[in-house]
């Protein structure tokens, strides 16, 4: 069985260089953004999540 990407992806990090780049590669492969970011706050960083999901999906 060939390996497929997932259809819906949900990335979270701390949010800075490397997170924002995760996602844009993301967005490359032709996934698109679903929904806005959430963040928290864990007393030292910034922590991000952003759903994604493959393009023709969730349409």
């Amino acid at each position: 069985m060939p390996d497929q990407p997932l259809r819906y992806r949900l990335i979270t990090g701390v949010d800075d260089a490397a997170f924002c780049k995760r996602i844009s590669d993301l967005l490359d492969e032709g996934y698109r953004l679903h929904g806005p970011p959430a963040v928290t706050f864990n007393g030292t960083d910034v922590i991000a999540a952003q759903a994604l999901v493959l393009g023709g999906f969730m349409e």
